[in-house]
């Protein structure tokens, strides 16, 4: 998930400008569902392409998680989905923390859902589409005790529920984009000790989660193909109209030392598209646009993250416009500072941040997502 340092200092709330509520579109909301030639996307109806070009939301700039403030705060969140719309994003990809969506194994939190669905409400009265990523664990403190002491097989029907409530709650929404099964999963290769389902932080936050801590007599792909077709049957219950992914690493394919269980191939046919996460280095763009082809098996593939941290926006552009022929859209981050503010600060995060940000919104028209003219209202609550 996030790659980029997460304890960065707070700002002011900024006030966009208001603009009236006509302005956003009074036509019903089009659906979003898979082109027929299975490379990308189309409205539905009218069949028109459809291009994701949006932003990860998963935190504010002082690295609070989304749920963490999106009650008390929920004025920041709207301000934020307003000037991510007015940007050109069409998709915000937000993270959906287990612990904060299941009271216990078997109970949901209603309290949660009623917020989840008034954040669809929100995007679709903005006219923006959620990527909603589910089961995050990336803080360790706030993960249940009693998840982590679960079986596998417990674990997994936890993981069902999850999904199934979330379903049930936005199955009528065309503003549900897609379900993301999870952030980048990992079946492990080896025996785990028990309750280890998490991998190392990263910029204190566990991005990575391993799906089983034993992998018996069981090959990767077949433990990623039974985990996938659990959850995927849990959501088809109950809303069998959504798109559905799951988040992938890029090294999730059948190279040395890389392996993580999720193939392509294994993981196409069980999804609706493939979704990948990128972070191109510097000098090593050409070899890394090579590398993501062996992500298009068939089905649409979506850049689901991606940063200049380990590059400059200049070369982050250049891997966007060299994956063009493979990639169905691509998704940033955005963390509530607009570049009016980014430009005061003297951060080497706030400066990346700024860099991406330009080069996004003078890409948007390029694209083909909407690009606002102005700031959408506060009304959009």
């Amino acid at each position: 998930m996030n790659r980029v340092m997460m304890l960065v200092p707070c700002f002011m709330i900024f006030l966009v400008p208001l603009i009236s509520a006509s302005q956003i579109g009074a036509s019903p909301l089009p659906w979003v569902k898979v082109a027929p030639d299975q490379k990308g996307f189309v409205l539905d109806p009218g069949g028109s392409s459809f291009v994701p070009w949006g932003f990860n939301y998963d935190r504010d700039d002082s690295a609070r998680l989304l749920e963490d403030y999106w009650e008390a705060g929920w004025p920041d969140v709207v301000a934020h989905f307003t000037r991510m719309k007015a940007m050109g994003a069409n998709v915000v990809r937000v993270h959906l923390q287990l612990g904060s969506f299941m009271e216990s194994p078997r109970k949901p939190r209603a309290r949660a859902l009623d917020r989840l669905g008034q954040l669809v409400r929100l995007a679709e009265r903005l006219r923006l589409y959620l990527d909603l990523t589910g089961l995050g664990c990336y803080h360790a403190k706030d993960v249940p005790v009693w998840y982590d002491r679960l079986s596998e097989s417990d674990r997994w029907d936890v993981q069902a529920r999850f999904w199934r409530a979330v379903a049930e709650k936005t199955r009528n929404s065309p503003a549900v984009f897609c379900y993301d099964l999870m952030n980048e999963p990992v079946v492990s290769g080896t025996r785990r000790s028990d309750g280890n389902w998490l991998a190392a932080a990263w910029a204190g936050s566990c991005f990575v989660q391993f799906i089983t801590l034993d992998p018996g007599n069981r090959t990767r792909s077949d433990i990623a193909r039974q985990w996938m077709r659990r959850l995927v049957s849990a959501i088809r219950d109950v809303d069998r109209r959504h798109l559905i992914t799951v988040g992938l690493l890029d090294w999730s394919s059948d190279r040395p030392g890389s392996l993580s269980g999720f193939l392509p191939e294994v993981v196409s046919p069980e999804v609706d598209f493939v979704s990948v996460h990128i972070y191109p280095e510097k000098g090593k763009v050409e070899e890394l646009v090579r590398a993501f082809k062996s992500f298009a098996v068939g089905k649409p593939v979506l850049v689901e993250e991606m940063f200049p941290l380990r590059c400059s926006a200049q070369e982050l552009e250049q891997f966007i416009d060299e994956s063009k022929d493979t990639a169905a859209g691509w998704l940033g981050f955005y963390w509530g500072k607009p570049p009016e503010e980014l430009r005061k600060s003297k951060t080497i995060v706030d400066a990346l941040t700024l860099g991406w940000l330009e080069m996004f919104q003078r890409k948007a028209a390029e694209i083909g997502a909407p690009r606002a003219q102005r700031a959408l209202p506060m009304s959009a609550r």
